[in-house]
């Protein structure tokens, strides 16, 4: 597939890139080479292929979800900078605009 100097200064304006007129040149050429390789992916039969998420069959290992540490907050609250009740007071991060 043919790509032009406009379609390459196109993408270029889309990206922000600017882009050196030997660099125009250089990716309007690498830009050719990688839909030349689609176009050859395009061209296979991939009728008889079952669609599929991955080449590797993993199962995803599960646990039990129970709690492990028990109730901690006492603790968090003994170690805490700063706070009001069973609260943690943390500094305000978010500005009225």
């Amino acid at each position: 597939m043919a790509v032009t100097l406009s379609a390459v200064d196109h993408i270029a304006l889309l990206a922000r890139l600017g882009l050196r007129d030997e660099e125009r040149h250089a990716l309007r050429a690498e830009l050719e080479s990688i839909l030349g390789y689609i176009d050859k992916l395009n061209g296979l039969d991939t009728s008889a292929i079952e669609p599929t998420t991955s080449v590797v069959d993993l199962q995803a290992p599960f646990r039990e979800d129970r709690v492990t540490n028990g109730d901690a907050s006492a603790e968090l609250i003994a170690v805490a900078p700063e706070s009001e009740g069973t609260f943690l007071r943390v500094p305000k991060i978010l500005q009225a605009s």
